[in-house]
């Protein structure tokens, strides 16, 4: 049974996505119009037509360069009537729109026009062989797994015996149902995450699009029985989006037993100025970044209502995935984040929660990610990671 829901109540966007009218405006501060790439100062004085207070204004805003800080979604626990939910802060939000443009700077739909036709001129060339061999023996080293392996958010801590890469390197990834009943289940805790030319209403231009062309080629190139849940559950808002999607996982689950590997599939929220792009298999394909929760805070401990049993395996699958993301595409998978709570990854062993780029990425360039993320998906699955 594949679930097909594609309705999006009023088509209302996530929190960081604006019409496109707005974005000629918000994206480089408002009212000196709107400049995709987020160009350094160099870049900006070798424009003619902006004037020096233009000029003076990117400085203000952007410095030199651009930014490559991260803005990871902040989650915080409330109880309700003695039920616990995981709660969501906004991402951050695009600056206000000004009434005052600068001619002749590019319109936004030319300029969405040209990005997207850059990321999509050229067929995904799939990379057969390992580019790159990681530093096994360093592996072994906690500090140097952490530092280039791993970003631990500020809530939360992690210690050696849970990123044990000998247990990591050994856990067995490998599919066992065949394709003859559902293997492979896709969702969407946060449904409505665009991208910077999605367009409102349409959710093939979402973090949904990008679910459906990832089950299509799982499903048509490596032969994978996939289900792609469209389900809406974070709307009217986003605040207890985990709890909301829970039950309706569970019923999918529970029709469907043999399933192995569970993807919450995100778009991440970044600063305005970071653009998480980069060449993969000769197309500009916005980069991923695993997720892991492990029910652990700093200022509480061990979340014992959070209970993940799965802890150790979803950590493993998740290293097993970037170490083959690493080998055949390189700079591909941002480093694996390490967050406090639970994101109902307690499902399955193999249970990934996966953002693919951030509101700065084009559609296109999110699209360009499904072909490299399912071949890292298939090896992996398949044994050949």
């Amino acid at each position: 049974m594949v679930f097909s829901q594609t309705y999006f109540g009023n088509g209302a966007l996530g929190k960081t996505d604006i019409s496109l009218s707005e974005m000629a405006f918000s994206l480089v501060g408002g009212k000196y119009g709107f400049y995709l790439k987020y160009p350094s100062y160099m870049e900006v004085q070798s424009r003619s037509n902006l004037d020096d207070t233009a000029k003076e204004y990117f400085m203000e805003q952007f410095g030199n360069e651009t930014s490559d800080s991260e803005g990871i979604e902040e989650d915080a626990l409330s109880l309700t009537d003695g039920k616990q939910n995981e709660i969501e802060g906004g991402e951050n939000s695009l600056s206000e729109n000004t009434d005052e443009t600068i001619n002749p700077v590019p319109s936004m739909e030319e300029l969405m026009l040209a990005e997207n036709q850059k990321a999509a001129n050229s067929a995904f060339i799939k990379q057969e062989e390992p580019v790159f061999t990681p530093d096994y023996d360093a592996l072994q080293d906690f500090s140097y797994l952490k530092q280039h392996y791993y970003t631990v958010d500020s809530t939360t801590s992690v210690t050696a015996d849970k990123l044990d890469v000998g247990q990591f390197l050994t856990f067995d990834a490998t599919m066992k149902q065949d394709s003859s009943l559902p293997q492979i289940l896709i969702y969407h805790t946060h449904s409505q995450e665009g991208f910077v030319d999605s367009v409102a209403g349409d959710p093939s231009t979402t973090i949904v699009g990008v679910g459906e062309k990832l089950a299509g080629i799982l499903r048509e190139e490596y032969g994978f029985h996939v289900i792609h849940d469209t389900g809406i559950y974070d709307l009217p808002n986003r605040d207890y989006a985990y709890s909301v999607s829970a039950p309706a996982i569970e019923k999918i689950l529970a029709e469907n037993p043999s399933i192995e590997v569970v993807i919450d599939l995100h778009r991440d929220g970044v600063s305005g100025t970071t653009h998480l792009v980069q060449e993969v298999g000769g197309r500009q394909t916005a980069q991923f970044m695993f997720f892991n929760g492990i029910s652990y805070l700093n200022a509480t401990g061990d979340i014992d209502y959070l209970k993940n049993p799965y802890i150790k395996e979803n950590l493993a699958f998740s290293f097993q995935m970037k170490l083959a993301a690493d080998r055949y595409y390189p700079g591909f998978a941002r480093n694996i984040y390490l967050k406090g709570l639970r994101y109902n990854m307690h499902y399955r062993p193999k249970s990934l929660l996966i953002e693919v780029g951030a509101q700065t990425n084009t559609v296109q360039e999110a699209m360009n990610a499904a072909e490299p993320l399912a071949q890292i998906l298939a090896m992996v699955l398949k044994g050949e990671g």
